[in-house]
């Protein structure tokens, strides 16, 4: 059920596009039915110029014929669509539990607006329940994890701090060559304080905390697919 649920949400925002839009395309199991479903409309004739937030996405895309491009050629885009890990009332976000993290936030921060597409096994009252990842630099790794592990103990993290592994003994090495540590909190109870402190340590590359980049969430549930938008208040 989940899929189909992430399948009605791809769907209810690929509605909402126009021809000729320059688009972000996002990554993870939920984004993956989004571009599918964008590469029916191309192949029925649909324009549109795409930037894939993955090298996983950039393959899905060409390979459906979507054309693409990167954000050197394109200063802006008009919208990206995305899934996310957890949403909050206030649609902030945890992203990069599929490690896309770097790449996702920066062609959010470059479009217009940021469409997440999601089942609603991700609302959440409060961030958190879902590890955040950290994007950290190989170089120093073992300062930087113990800055990291000083910085969320002091924000109130329940659980411990874990190196992602692509296999056991191995590490995950993000598409721009750095690796994440994810930081098990259960609850975030000052997201823009915990954003500012992770950044200010000098091996953090980004996190995962997406705050006020989300503009318009399409929630599919049994009952149907809701659309949650960010009060202009």
């Amino acid at each position: 059920m989940s899929e189909e649920l992430k399948r009605q949400a791809a769907a209810m925002a690929l509605a909402t596009l126009q021809p000729g839009m320059r688009l972000g395309l996002g990554t993870g199991s939920t984004a993956r039915h989004f571009v599918d479903l964008l590469g029916e409309k191309v192949a029925a004739g649909f324009d549109c110029i795409c930037v894939p937030t993955s090298e996983a996405t950039a393959r899905q895309a060409e390979s459906l014929n979507i054309r693409l491009s990167d954000l050197d050629r394109l200063d802006r885009l008009d919208v990206t669509v995305d899934g996310a890990d957890e949403i909050d009332p206030a649609l902030n976000l945890i992203k990069g539990g599929g490690g896309a993290l770097l790449r996702e936030k920066i062609v959010a921060a470059s479009s217009d607006a940021m469409v997440v597409i999601a089942d609603s096994s991700k609302l959440v009252p409060v961030l958190g329940r879902f590890p955040l990842p950290i994007e950290v630099n190989r170089f120093g790794l073992g300062a930087t994890r113990r800055a990291v592990a000083e910085t969320i103990a002091a924000h109130g993290a329940e659980g411990g701090l874990r190196l992602r592994e692509a296999a056991p003994g191995t590490p995950f090495v993000t598409d721009g060559g750095h690796l994440i540590l994810d930081a098990f909190f259960g609850r975030i109870s000052r997201p823009e304080a915990l954003s500012r402190d992770l950044l200010d340590i000098a091996g953090v590359v980004q996190h995962g905390l997406f705050l006020k980049m989300c503009t318009t969430a399409y929630v599919a549930a049994p009952d149907g697919v809701k659309t949650l938008a960010v009060d202009p208040q």
